[in-house]
């Protein structure tokens, strides 16, 4: 619990002293993609695998990073995966994917969570990608770059097909 609220602090301060240069390519012009979420069920997981895939047949390079929560399940471990025991109680991850994911200059980082992980938004803090994309809520108002309106109780699929629609539009 401590290392959540440590966690939310160095998020804040990610953001405000951030010098990455955020700002969107067009979709044909993007070469990779990174999507990032938590693990919660099997449906949520085809879903990711789906995107992947559509976004592979565009032609793009995808690399997916998924955050384990404590008694779920990891299926069929296709993504790098980082758990809780791979953050210090000062909130520092130890998991080299993590490191290595948050290094990469993705175009474009999809954040496929419905509910805001503080693990994850500072994933998305520390990212050097170019433009960040996640559902619409408070939290992510100042981590991401485009945020995707969707009805409350709508599906992890239709938010994924929304961002992947509203990124396609981009030019």
């Amino acid at each position: 619990m401590l290392s959540k609220k440590i966690l939310s602090y160095k998020t804040k301060a990610l953001v405000k002293k951030s010098k990455v240069a955020r700002n969107s390519v067009s979709y044909e012009q993007a070469k990779s993609i990174g999507i990032v979420f938590t693990i919660d069920d099997l449906a949520k997981h085809e879903t990711i695998k789906q995107l992947v895939r559509r976004l592979e047949k565009d032609g793009k390079k995808v690399q997916a990073l998924a955050f384990l929560p404590k008694g779920k399940e990891n299926f069929e471990f296709l993504f790098d995966f980082f758990t809780d025991k791979d953050v210090t109680m000062w909130g520092n991850f130890t998991a080299d994917q993590v490191h290595s994911f948050v290094e990469k200059p993705f175009d474009y980082l999809f954040y496929l969570d419905q509910k805001s992980n503080p693990l994850i938004t500072n994933i998305l803090a520390m990212s050097k990608a170019k433009c960040r994309i996640g559902k619409f809520n408070e939290v992510n108002n100042q981590l991401c770059e485009l945020m995707i309106q969707t009805q409350n109780g709508s599906s992890i699929q239709h938010l994924a097909e929304e961002m992947y629609k509203y990124t396609k539009i981009l030019s």
